[in-house]
């Protein structure tokens, strides 16, 4: 997993509520298993729409989402962060996530910070009027803002997540963290406890 430290970019405004992994990736894509390569399938059926925001060419090479409310229900799948990360999308900004997508988010080093709608409504407002402008994901600040500092608001996170989010540790690395101390007390242990 990849160290998360700050992120600075354009921002997708998908201004949609109750987005399920079944339209962030359809289950027929789900045969795979390798992590990389489902960003082109990523919500397949509303890109039939032209007027769909991930087809307007002035949000292309974004590395945030704005989302609004419940995004993520549905099916535990991982592969819908997977092809998140596949579109470019390093940090998630919403009203709130599905716990378990929460955690697949975590799990694959992306970032999700949860705001009230007010702030959304806003951020919508701001990358809906200008694809242009940038936002800033400051991680170890824990803050979100312009680069101008005209809007900035500081988010709250778990601090072991971000602990882990800062250091790109997933649930193996963080456990190679510890390969001395491991071998140091297999070394130890009586040959008949290892039969």
């Amino acid at each position: 997993m990849r160290a998360f430290s700050v992120v600075r970019g354009t921002a997708i405004p998908l201004d949609r509520s109750n987005v399920d992994t079944d339209q962030i990736i359809p289950a027929k894509h789900l045969k795979r298993i390798e992590r990389t390569g489902y960003g082109e399938f990523a919500f397949e059926a509303w890109r039939q729409d032209p007027d769909f925001v991930l087809n307007d060419s002035r949000f292309k090479g974004a590395r945030i989402m704005l989302t609004r409310a419940n995004f993520g229900s549905g099916s535990s799948r991982e592969h819908a962060v997977w092809a998140l990360t596949g579109l470019g999308i390093e940090a998630l900004i919403g009203e709130d996530f599905a716990d378990i997508f929460k955690n697949n988010c975590f799990q694959s080093g992306v970032l999700t910070i949860e705001r009230p709608k007010e702030d959304i409504d806003h951020l919508m407002n701001l990358v809906q009027s200008d694809p242009a402008v940038e936002l800033v994901v400051d991680l170890p600040a824990q803050t979100i803002g312009t680069p101008d500092g005209s809007w900035s608001r500081r988010f709250e996170i778990d601090p072991f997540r971000k602990y882990r989010l800062l250091r790109g540790l997933d649930d193996i690395s963080m456990t190679l963290e510890y390969v001395s101390d491991i071998e140091s007390y297999e070394a130890t242990r009586p040959s008949w406890m290892t039969a």
